[in-house]
């Protein structure tokens, strides 16, 4: 008994060989970080989608977009065009998606609506303009354009991404 009694007693003493320590920091969690957008936009040259710098102050949308229908106002050079002439720039409204209850749960997706105002036919290479030109921001993974029309009421040209429009 006192031979049990004893080994018991080593044995709690020795436990399991690691000593207790404190709390120790070892540097921030990992983390990912969504790289900014640049500060160009797209343009046409030789009848296809060409990046080109903007001259803006920041590198937000809504600046980026802002910059984009600029151009469509102004004569431009070195073989660089636009299908936007025509159409004005009123604003951006981003939204998140919800999780519909009988999908598959996916993390949720932000769309930007982009409203422009114009008379003439958005042709498929003036949206990709729009679309991959706000999809430089990674958060954005549906753009839809909204044209608002005076005395009318406003048409959806579509919900698109930049890859479906090149």
């Amino acid at each position: 008994m006192t031979r049990a009694l004893v080994l018991a007693l080593l044995l709690a003493l020795t436990a399991c060989g690691i000593s207790p320590t404190d709390v120790q920091d070892r540097g921030n969690a990992p983390t990912i970080k969504i790289p900014p957008p640049s500060k160009t936009i797209f343009l046409i040259r030789n009848g296809k989608l060409a990046l080109e710098a903007a001259d803006v102050e920041n590198d937000t949308v809504a600046s980026l977009l802002g910059a984009l229908f600029a151009a469509s106002s102004q004569p431009l050079d070195g073989g660089r065009d636009t299908a936007l002439r025509g159409f004005t720039y009123l604003g951006i409204k981003d939204s998140l998606n919800p999780v519909q209850r009988d999908e598959v749960q996916l993390p949720r997706t932000s769309t930007l609506t982009v409203y422009i105002r114009g008379d003439g036919t958005l042709t498929r290479l003036g949206m990709a303009q729009i679309v991959c030109t706000a999809q430089q921001d990674a958060a954005y993974e549906m753009v839809k354009i909204v044209r608002e029309n005076v005395n009318r009421p406003s048409r959806s040209e579509g919900q698109h991404t930049c890859g479906e429009l090149k």
